[in-house]
């Protein structure tokens, strides 16, 4: 068969990887654990999917204590040696990745490979081989990139990416190139240090660029969430919207802006981000926080939680860590949050029921829907409205004829709802966000005329 010709038979296009998932299960999961075993092979299996790996088995291993030359016991290496080899010698169902579901030493990541004969992948490299295919702009490609060399650098048995590859991502599952063994630690230094100074570029041009947002009248509405929670379905109903939406962890990794208009009349920003895992690789973390600092500028944050998930209790607590991690605790201790329950049309009827008596006796902060059928979008949004309403005041302003400054001030931070030019000066109603209410008050007098009042 050609390094050309897929397994299923079609031609032309590069050969699907077969991979095994192992999971190392340690003590304790699935008994007061936020997660099953079964819970983490099954994610597992869906980055692989994610991938566009042919998973021809997967199990989870139970870990007693973790061997340092390679996880697990050597009776597990033994025996799954025995297996890829079997696997090999039926060839249909090779075995070209092995893809372990921790975080794995160089040293292990080496011995395993030696061991069973195959390249391995652990939960780091796996995630970052999917940024790196899906990375679309140039700002998200270079800090996946930048994480990419990071996890690299230290990893001796991995093949660097200067050479030519047939498809995208970062060489960790194979392509031209994978027998180079060594990593060409020169080229690695020099891309991590060209890298650094064009991202910090980047990063001034974004400020720039989010201080000009700072100054529009609109609020901003964050969709946050679990990796396949339905952020984007629910986005694209929003906003008719044609954001990719697919039933794949990590569908959507660049985040998209679209305005919103609300019922009141008002406007809003609604801004779609990156999924949220478990167990975020720590080369990653960088490359999310520069994802998502939209999030910490947002006026209102929504998470979107799959409900039918057999694990969306645990899920929720990986979303608020990563919240925390960006600095928001407050929003999240505080209740601020907004839910919406999604996937709705996927839950047994006993269990919507549930649900639905369990959100009736909240505090208000949370909404059933499904975004595939549109059934509760409205109260969402109806929700979105009253939480921004209550987040924004209308106040009265009279301007003094030669003050231009305090009313073009008006102007760049909030909504002018009336104004009337007099002989007097200029009298304006306009809604302002408590933040821009209270920085409006705080304003220098030294800075106006006398004339000018401030709110009533």
């Amino acid at each position: 068969m050609s390094g050309h010709e897929r397994r299923d038979g079609f031609p032309g296009r590069p050969a699907r990887k077969t991979c095994l998932i192992v999971h190392p299960s340690r003590r304790g999961e699935g008994r007061g654990s936020s997660r099953t075993a079964d819970a983490r092979l099954a994610e597992a299996i869906g980055l692989a999917k994610a991938i566009d790996l042919c998973v021809v088995d997967a199990e989870a291993v139970n870990v007693v204590a973790a061997n340092p030359s390679t996880l697990f016991g050597k009776g597990t290496v033994t025996r799954l040696a025995e297996l890829i080899t079997s696997r090999r010698e039926e060839d249909a169902a090779a075995i070209d990745v092995v893809v372990v579901d921790s975080t794995l030493t160089p040293i292990q990541q080496r011995n395993l490979e030696k061991a069973w004969n195959a390249k391995v992948v652990d939960r780091t490299g796996l995630i970052l081989e999917i940024f790196g295919e899906r990375a679309s702009t140039a700002e998200g490609e270079m800090q996946v990139e930048l994480a990419a060399l990071t996890y690299q650098k230290s990893r001796l048995v991995r093949s660097w990416t200067h050479l030519e590859r047939q498809r995208g991502g970062f060489g960790f599952i194979g392509g031209p190139g994978e027998s180079q063994i060594e990593t060409d630690r020169r080229l690695i230094r020099n891309r991590i240090a060209r890298l650094t100074r064009q991202l910090a570029q980047v990063r001034r041009t974004r400020d720039l660029h989010r201080r000009a947002r700072r100054r529009t009248p609109y609020p901003i509405v964050a969709l946050v969430g679990y990796t396949n929670a339905g952020k984007s379905t629910l986005f694209n109903r929003l906003t008719a919207s044609a954001v990719r939406a697919e039933d794949m962890l990590f569908a959507t990794l660049d985040p998209t802006m679209r305005a919103l208009d609300l019922p009141s009349g008002t406007r809003v920003i609604l801004a779609d981000t990156v999924g949220f895992i478990s167990d975020l690789p720590h080369e990653l973390v960088e490359a999310f926080r520069a994802t998502l600092e939209e999030v910490t500028e947002a006026d209102v944050i929504v998470d979107v939680r799959d409900v039918s998930h057999p694990e969306t209790e645990a899920q929720k607590e990986d979303v608020e860590g990563v919240l925390r991690d960006l600095g928001l605790g407050r929003v999240v201790d505080s209740g601020e949050m907004l839910e919406a329950l999604n996937k709705i049309d996927a839950l047994p009827d006993e269990e919507r029921l549930t649900l639905e008596n369990r959100v009736a006796r909240s505090d208000g902060a949370s909404v059933m829907l499904s975004a595939l059928t549109g059934d509760g979008c409205d109260a969402l949004i109806a929700l979105l409205d009253r939480r921004l309403s209550q987040a924004h005041r209308v106040i009265e302003v009279s301007v003094a004829p030669e003050d231009g400054a305090t009313l073009a001030w008006l102007y760049r931070h909030g909504e002018v709802l009336a104004r009337e030019d007099a002989a007097d000066g200029t009298h304006v109603s306009v809604r302002l966000s408590e933040r821009h209410a209270a920085q409006f008050a705080q304003r220098d007098e030294g800075e106006r005329p006398a004339s000018s009042t401030a709110p009533r």
